[in-house]
């Protein structure tokens, strides 16, 4: 059988990363507790069958024994903003505006539905329950988005200054495969430990992360290490060149602070593994690393990194992951740490194993044994692999 490890022309084809998913295994709604989600989690592949669904199942609680005092768990701790607004035309009809990330001086990039009817210099009403009704008005077209640039009132020129207005207006952005439902508790589309305002969707490998559960890796030795990215308009932007070697990705706003490049040397210097939770913590590891000779360093600002088959990581040496949509750049990035055709295999026996999909989906365990040797960090094999 051939080996993962050999590059495949498929891997740089688009329609190569199609599954069939039966809609049932989509979840609509998380479960209790958090840590209570099923988990598949990768055995390392045998030499002879590098492509075997080779995995155990565990529940995410199962973590505590999965990591190792000593290991690093990079976290993303961005918040999403209650982003999704309801506003009307003076003529009446209904208008959805998705804020996404601000352009200055008030103005913000927004998804508009629908688009095409909204006019330049147009004044909208946001509207809610037992709120005034807020003048927006559209400024411009974005010609890399389609979106519309929309001028909120003075002052509104972060997501900071803006949360206390969508605290009143909005409401929270939920994936459109997730149905609505009253009641929802919004506290669920966030991670425990989300703290800075900005994301339009959530890094929802995290969402699987409880109280108990982070006290319980603390108290195992395990450290926590936090980046921010704010997830943003590549989350709704879906891929269409069947090229990939043509892909590009939206730019994500992405913060490395000083405290996360520290305790990245001092994991990697105590023979510790750094262990991102979600991809937007690869993107930002690998990113910034990327941007510079494949060092960590202190970096605020853009990255726009392409991750696919071939990717040689710097920084991550293990994945925690939810189940991701087929054609998805996210799906790219976990088949560059394992393969492709072992991950689709593996997709195909969460399948048959109703495993739940997206993000209040089942989740996926990727340790660094099961990691592709050319894909690792130096391309070394951990100890003990």
């Amino acid at each position: 059988m051939p080996s993962t490890d050999v590059p495949d022309p498929a891997d740089g084809l688009l329609s190569s990363y199609a599954f069939a998913l039966p809609e049932a295994l989509i979840a609509q709604r998380p479960v209790e507790p958090r840590h209570a989600a099923r988990l598949l989690a990768l055995e390392a592949a045998a030499a002879v069958d590098a492509e075997a669904a080779a995995a155990r199942h565990l529940t995410v609680w199962d973590l505590v024994e999965q990591l190792e005092p000593g290991d690093l768990l990079v976290v993303n701790d961005t918040r999403v903003l209650r982003a999704r607004l309801a506003a009307r035309r003076a003529s009446g009809g209904a208008v959805e505006l998705l804020l996404v990330e601000p352009r200055g001086e008030g103005l913000w990039l927004c998804l508009a539905r629908p688009a095409k009817r909204l006019r330049l210099g147009e004044v909208l009403e946001v509207v809610a329950e037992r709120e005034p009704p807020l003048p927006v008005r559209i400024e411009a077209i974005d010609p890399e988005s389609g979106g519309r640039l929309v001028r909120f009132p003075p002052g509104c020129a972060d997501a900071a200054a803006i949360e206390p207005l969508l605290e009143r207006y909005g409401s929270m952005p939920l994936p459109p495969y997730i149905e609505p439902e009253a009641g929802r508790d919004d506290s669920r589309y966030q991670t425990r430990y989300a703290a800075r305002p900005g994301a339009v969707a959530a890094p929802t490998a995290g969402l699987h992360l409880s109280d108990a559960l982070l006290e319980a890796l603390r108290a195992r030795g395990v450290q926590r290490a936090t980046v921010t990215l704010h997830v943003g308009l590549g989350t709704f932007r879906p891929l269409e060149s069947e090229d990939l070697s043509r892909l590009t990705l939206h730019g994500e706003w992405v913060e490395v602070g000083p405290e996360l490049v520290e305790a990245v040397a001092a994991c990697q210097a105590r023979g510790g593994r750094v262990i991102a939770v979600g991809t937007t913590c690869v993107r930002s590891l690998e990113g910034v690393a990327t941007l510079n000779g494949g060092q960590l360093v202190p970096h605020t600002g853009p990255v726009n990194l392409v991750i696919q088959p071939g990717f040689r990581f710097a920084v991550v040496e293990g994945l925690l992951t939810n189940f991701h949509l087929p054609r998805s750049s996210l799906l790219l990035l976990v088949s560059a740490l394992v393969g492709r055709r072992r991950l689709l295999n593996l997709y195909a026996e969460a399948i048959r194993r109703n495993y739940r999909f997206f993000s209040f989906g089942d989740a996926m365990w990727i340790p660094p044994e099961a990691v592709l040797e050319r894909a690792r960090p130096g391309g070394m094999a951990p100890p003990g692999a």
